[in-house]
């Protein structure tokens, strides 16, 4: 069995539970504490159907001495998306959102779950902007009731027409501005993000509107979900990092790595050892983006 490895100083790590699919929600959490992972961020979709057993579930986090970094609900889009198809109404989407946030705010105190829009029916982007903007208004209001966020991730263009009707940090930003809640903000995802034009300007324009980080690495996808081990693909990470950090960003930054319908998946090779290289090519990009700031 691998030996746990000593957790890193500079920030802490988290990963989230769509690294790794393949495992139970207890098999994550047991190994995520063994392999001395900080967080986790927890996706609907492992939890058990009955919600007793679900909030037995959740309970476990912080006994392996891990804490909640963001939750995404099973359906977290706006409109019906490729992975997301039902329900089809808005509002009962927006109701299974809350749903999530009743069933998870109790373990995640202050905690954001991450939304996307969907993809914008008959290529109306402005409609769902527009949309989108009253109903996070409405979503953020009840989540501030309960004591957690919202944070909207724009997703990269390989994605549009699929699973978002945005792609730069700087629509979401203009969703936020339009929501105007505080406790909604955005979801940095350096996979979905890197290739915007000005992306540090970008990064840095959100402030502190960043709620969650998220890594992983690119090469040209060959499929929906084809992400990397960090440090082994073409995103500048380093650069990234240090444009996140110098917004005065302090929360973990999460593994979050799909690796579906390709003929090497991920999902299919040594999981414990995808997180622990992900998180060695992590600290080699904190410690480059040291080195640019001198």
């Amino acid at each position: 069995m691998t030996e746990p490895v000593a957790k890193p100083a500079p920030f802490r790590f988290g990963v989230s539970q769509f690294t790794t699919t393949p495992w139970s929600f207890e098999q994550d959490i047991e190994e995520y504490a063994r392999l001395g992972v900080d967080t986790v961020e927890v996706c609907e979709f492992k939890l058990d159907a009955g919600r007793d057993r679900a909030g037995e579930q959740l309970s476990l986090i912080p006994e392996a001495g891990l804490e909640i970094s963001s939750v995404q609900p099973a359906v977290r889009t706006l409109y019906p998306s490729r992975t997301q198809p039902h329900p089809e109404n808005l509002d009962e989407r927006m109701d299974r959102f809350r749903d999530a946030i009743e069933l998870a705010a109790p373990f995640a105190r202050s905690v954001p779950f991450v939304c996307n829009t969907g993809p914008s029916p008959k290529g109306n982007v402005r409609d769902a902007i527009e949309t989108a903007a009253r109903k996070y208004r409405a979503l953020a209001d009840f989540a501030g009731t309960h004591g957690v966020k919202i944070a909207l991730e724009p997703l990269n263009p390989v994605l549009m027409n699929v699973e978002s009707a945005i792609w730069t940090l700087a629509q979401a930003m203009r969703v936020v501005e339009a929501v105007d809640r505080e406790n909604f903000g955005v979801c940095v995802d350096n996979w979905n993000i890197w290739q915007n034009e000005n992306v540090v300007e970008e990064i840095k324009g959100c402030g502190d509107r960043i709620f969650v980080a998220q890594v992983s690495d690119w090469k040209t996808p060959r499929s929906f979900a084809d992400r990397h081990v960090v440090g082994e693909g073409e995103i500048p990470t380093a650069a990234l990092l240090r444009a996140i950090h110098e917004t005065g960003y302090q929360g973990p930054y999460t593994l979050e790595i799909f690796s579906d319908e390709v003929s090497d998946s991920l999902w299919d090779d040594d999981l414990s050892k995808v997180i622990q290289d992900s998180r060695n090519g992590l600290e080699d990009a904190w410690k480059a983006m040291a080195e640019l700031q001198r």
